[in-house]
Parts: C-alpha cells; structure tokens; sequence
C-alpha cells in the first residue's frame, strides 16, 4: 500500500435515504465522515409509483458541494451505489424518460406472468443464476411493452439507477457489473448480457450499455457541473454499484469462508465464491448468483429484513405515536415470550402500508396466537428474522457443502443489538458485527483500488479491520432457541411445504 493521503466521496443511495460521505484514507487507515443526509421517499403519481430521481440528484450535487466544504478541496473522486433492480431509461439526446419506476410498483407482477410464457423460470434461472421475483429489471422492462414494439425506442438506452446517475455526472454511458447482475438479464459465467434471454422476450439489445467491472474509472465530472457547483473535475468512478456489493466488499474477514448478511431495509444473506451455483435446488430454495468486487459471485437470498419493523414504525407514526428505532427495540427487549413467527421472505410483506395488521392476520391465518402489543409485533419481527437466517444458514451450507463457522453482519441493521445477539442464539454461531456504514466504505475502498491504493479484495479487507473493529456475539442458551427454531420450522416452513 501507498502513503499517499487520498479523500475520495461516496454517495450512498438505500430504499429510504441516502448519504454523502468523505472518506481519508492515509495508506493503511480509512476514516469517514457524513457530511450530507436526506431521505428518499417513492413518489405515488396516480396508479404508478416512482423514485424522485431529480431531487435525489440535486441531493447529490448538494453532497458535492458540502464534501468540497469539509475537506477544503475537491474530493479525488466520486462514485455511487444503489439498490438494485430498478433502472432509467434515457433517450439519443441524454434526455430522461420519465422518472424512474419504483420497484415495489406493481405493473411488473402481470409483466412476470407474461414473460414466463415466453420462457421458464427454472430455464431463466439456469441462464442467469437470479430468483424469480416480480421486481426483478428482466420483469419490469417486459412490463414496458413499448420497448418491444414501439421502432422510436429502439435508440434508447437503459442505465440502472448508479449508472444513471454515473451517466448525467460524467456523460459516459456504462453497466457496472454488480448492479448489472441483479436485474436477471445476465449470463453469470460469462459476466456479459445473456443474448438468449433478451432475444425470447424480445428486448432490444440496443438498450444495454458495456458491461465494466468495479473499480472502473469512467471519465470526469462534466463541465457544466463543475460550474455550477464550483469544484474542479474529479474522476468518476463505477466502484460498486450495488449497494450490497459495496458493503460485502467491506466486510472485515480474514477467513476465506463465511456466511454473511447485510442488514437494512433487506437482508442479504449468503457467501462469496468464485463461480455460481446453477442448480435446480438452488432455485428451489430462491437463492440469487449476484456480482461482487473483483468478479465474485456473491450467491445469496434476499429477506425482507427490517422493511418489517420500518413500515410498522411508519404506521404507528401516521396513527399517532413516533418511535425511535431505539425505542421499539427496547420495547421488544420487555416483551413476553414469543410464540408466533411469520415468515420474512413471504411475498405478502413486500407492498407498504397497514404492516402490523398484516403481521397480525399472517399469525391468525396460520393458526399461531395473534401478537397484540407493539412489544409483541417488533419481537415477533425480529425473532422470526432470526430464525430466518438460520434456515437460509442451513441451505447455505447444504448448497456449499460447507459448514461456515462465522457469520458477519454489516449495515445499518447491526444498530439493533438485540437482532445481531438473536441471530448468535438461533444459529449457534459467532456473529462478527460491523462496520455499519459498509456500503460507503465498500465504496470509497473500492475507490482506493482504482486510483492504485490498494490491490486486492483482502489488502480492502485488512484496511476494514484496523479502520473499524467489530463488534462479537456468542451463542447463549442453546438448548431453548434450539427447541424454539424447531416449533418455527414445524410451524413456517414445513407448513408452507405443504401449501
């Protein structure tokens, strides 16, 4: 590693805010500071819902702006990262079509019945190694029929949401790998665009960029930018555009094999490797074959995760009473005993609105006593979350053939203590927390390899260990969350079998 100081700036988007971060890095430590933070809410505009992705622009410019502020100079350069799936379409002249769709919007849930006409899920999962979900791009483009049938749109082109926002700081026109293999469009051995797929659902192949890989520098901030926000023109950089690729780039481990999860609004759970695993019973268990940093596959299965508990909050909020997130877990902390689970991949959580209601009916419909209490709800949540992962852990393994000792968990959902300690109980395993603000370091980090700081995933990795130490849990009485995962296996997953 070089001695060089180097201050970069990454732009964070999640599904409900997004930051701007400044990042130090002095050739063996990383330091951040958020200089910019603003929410990131959907838009309804009719029967349709959208990302604003105006204002989010402006927001990033003013996240230049303070950046060039806090460090006294321009930043060394600029990279985004989003969430996955969703994307803009783009006309010859750089203009944007409309704003973004969101992918909760539900014109992909027809789209996908349609599309499976033309070809199979278990065919399209062999071809892009991606779980069939109706949010998934392969399945919202199809929902744009006039993609497929209007000749003006065929000189289109469609940039997922960080290379849509790349695209309009730098002009350059790119796909960035991680970003690009969530959309189901992707032939994961070859990590180029899977030709057969677009062609039996009749996609123009005019509508897809370059592939490029993370760390791929794609030109400088355009001019007028700079004029406007009076910085000079700072290299932009393709890090990782997933979000979640970012933040398992970050994860501090010094072993080659691990679970992991990345905890927020979704949790991702799953393990790095070399090459996807294609398998029937892979795709049975709803598993994804995602990019990662350096070429990686990160092989995984998207949770609802803390989607649950957030939209809870948001309805307790509209009904009258605000809680912190620190307050609904202490609220769970003194709660009575759980005895009812609901199942956090299950499609019926996946829209927003009434979310205790819906928890409460899922209980009632399976037969499980309804959790009354606000206490009752949030503990239910983050049990069931719990005993989620360790279902996922044992088809992990099962997949592998691997039995992974350690499990880390990064993002903004290790905050919730109470999880991260549930998650060591229900598995049986040693849970690694930290950092939380893995997507930002997994960005900057990944900046640093670009301007030739650092050369590999591992040298990343160690920067992570120093920068920021982990916090670790233990398992705690084994024998009683043993027998309690037992009941929620009878009682979630068995059950739904037999459905």
């Amino acid at each position: 590693m070089s001695t060089q100081s180097l201050q970069m700036m990454a732009v964070d988007f999640g599904a409900s805010s997004g930051r701007a971060v400044t990042g130090h890095f002095d050739g063996e430590r990383l330091s951040i500071q958020e200089v910019h933070r603003f929410d990131n809410e959907p838009v309804q505009l009719g029967d349709r819902l959208h990302w604003d992705f105006l204002r989010l622009f402006h927001e990033l410019k003013q996240g230049v702006v303070k950046a060039k502020q806090q460090l006294g100079r321009t930043p060394a350069s600029i990279a985004v990262d989003t969430w996955g799936v969703d994307y803009g379409l783009v006309d010859p002249k750089g203009r944007l079509i409309g704003n973004p769709y969101h992918y909760r919007d539900l014109r992909s849930e027809p789209a996908m019945q349609e599309a499976l006409k033309l070809i199979s899920e278990s065919e399209l999962y062999a071809r892009t190694g991606i779980q069939s979900s109706s949010i998934n791009t392969v399945y919202q483009l199809f929902a744009e029929e006039h993609l497929r049938i209007d000749q003006n749109a065929s000189d289109w082109r469609m940039l997922f949401m960080p290379d849509l926002f790349h695209y309009y700081l730098s002009g350059v026109m790119a796909s960035e790998y991680t970003i690009a293999s969530t959309s189901g469009l992707l032939d994961p051995m070859k990590r180029e665009w899977n030709m057969p797929v677009l062609d039996a659902l009749s996609l123009p192949h005019s509508l897809f960029n370059p592939i490029v890989m993370p760390g791929t520098r794609l030109g400088a901030l355009r001019s007028d930018i700079c004029g406007e926000l009076s910085v000079d023109a700072m290299p932009v950089i393709a890090a990782s555009g997933h979000d979640t690729a970012a933040a398992v780039a970050s994860i501090p481990a010094s072993d080659s094999r691990y679970a992991f999860i990345s905890s927020g609004t979704w949790s991702l759970m799953g393990i790095e490797l070399d090459e996807p695993i294609l398998t029937e019973r892979s795709r049975q268990l709803l598993f994804s074959n995602e990019g990662g940093a350096e070429g990686k596959i990160r092989m995984l299965k998207n949770i609802m995760g803390l989607w649950l508990l957030q939209e809870c909050r948001r309805t307790w909020a509209i009904e009258g009473t605000q809680l912190s997130y620190a307050e609904l877990t202490e609220l769970a902390q003194h709660a009575p005993v759980n005895s009812s689970y609901v199942d956090a991949g299950d499609a019926v959580f996946l829209t927003p609105g009434g979310m205790p209601q819906r928890i409460q009916e899922y209980c009632r419909t399976s037969g499980q006593p309804v959790p009354q209490s606000r206490p009752e709800i949030i503990r239910c949540i983050l049990e069931s979350l719990a005993f989620k992962y360790r279902q996922t852990l044992t088809e992990i393994e099962e997949l592998t053939g691997e039995h992974l000792e350690h499990i880390y968990m990064v993002g903004g959902g290790i905050q919730n203590r109470l999880l991260c300690q549930l998650t060591s109980n229900v598995t049986g395993r040693t849970v690694i927390a930290g950092p939380v603000e893995a997507t930002s370091i997994g960005n900057l980090m990944m900046q640093a390899k670009a301007h030739g700081e650092v050369k590999n995933l591992g040298e990343i990795r160690e920067v992570v260990r120093q920068s920021f130490p982990p916090e670790t849990y233990v398992p705690e009485d084994a024998d009683q969350w043993e027998e309690r995962y037992q009941q929620y296996y009878r009682r979630i997953v068995l059950q739904k079998m037999k459905n």
